[in-house]
């Protein structure tokens, strides 16, 4: 069965860290895409042998005027790379979608703790308002983000202001390489998984979602898993590097 595809124009770019690109689409044939938050999107592109694609979370919360945000890290000669920095505010490509069961399920309270790596995090992102709901209603959140060091911090500043809303709400940075020289309370030195025995997890209340860098998602499932968790409550998303097209 075919894939039904849409065109979407780029509405705007901008780099948000050294090494990640923020754009943002819309529909250029001014429909509506619903779509779930935790979901992605598919960009397709041209190439000598035909058509293929790439896969991005939608980075924000649905939005009146239908705008798409993704987060890329760009591949030097990739194709999505080099397709997408070529695009103008205004120029377009097909897409497709939403795809994706990476989203917030109807369950009772509990904490859930949403690891990211990298590009990883944008899920989170556009999860925040279903989040702020269920704070409300006695669920707790702990978002944690993996990155090499404080500039690559990827939407830190939405994840920042999120946990300065609730005392139920808390975000936590894990920097693989450096450490910066006035570390704040919530900057941690080393790989996402080595903060879980810091995190007082518990099996009995604690939902964990995985979404970045499989050799992470890999790892952290084996320790989650020896702590006792079952695979229900280990919700994996992985995010694969495409090599260059030749």
């Amino acid at each position: 069965m075919a894939i039904e595809t849409f065109p979407v124009e780029l509405a705007w770019r901008r780099n948000a860290t050294p090494h990640v690109r923020h754009l943002a689409f819309r529909r250029a044939d001014g429909a509506a895409l619903p779509f779930t938050p935790g979901q992605f999107l598919n960009l397709h592109f041209e190439t000598g042998s035909g058509r293929t694609h790439r896969s991005y979370s939608i980075a924000n919360p649905p939005r009146p005027d239908g705008l798409l945000e993704i987060a890329m890290s760009p591949i030097e000669g990739g194709l999505a790379s080099d397709s997408l920095a070529a695009l103008q505010p205004g120029d377009s490509l097909p897409a497709s979608g939403p795809f994706g069961r990476f989203v917030l399920r109807d369950e009772p309270p509990c904490r859930y703790v949403l690891v990211g790596t990298g590009t990883g995090i944008t899920p989170y992102r556009a999860m925040l308002p279903q989040l702020t709901e269920r704070l409300a209603a006695g669920f707790r959140v702990h978002i944690v983000l993996g990155v090499w060091r404080r500039e690559e911090l990827l939407f830190g500043g939405d994840f920042r202001a999120y946990a300065a809303t609730s005392e139920q709400a808390e975000f936590t940075a894990c920097y693989s390489r450096d450490l910066p020289l006035d570390p704040a309370p919530w900057e941690h030195h080393g790989y996402v998984q080595s903060l879980f025995s810091q995190l007082e997890l518990d099996p009995a209340t604690d939902v964990i979602y995985l979404c970045g860098n499989p050799g992470m998602i890999d790892e952290s499932f084996e320790i989650l898993k020896a702590m006792g968790f079952a695979v229900k409550q280990l919700r994996r998303e992985k995010y694969l590097s495409a090599r260059p097209a030749r």
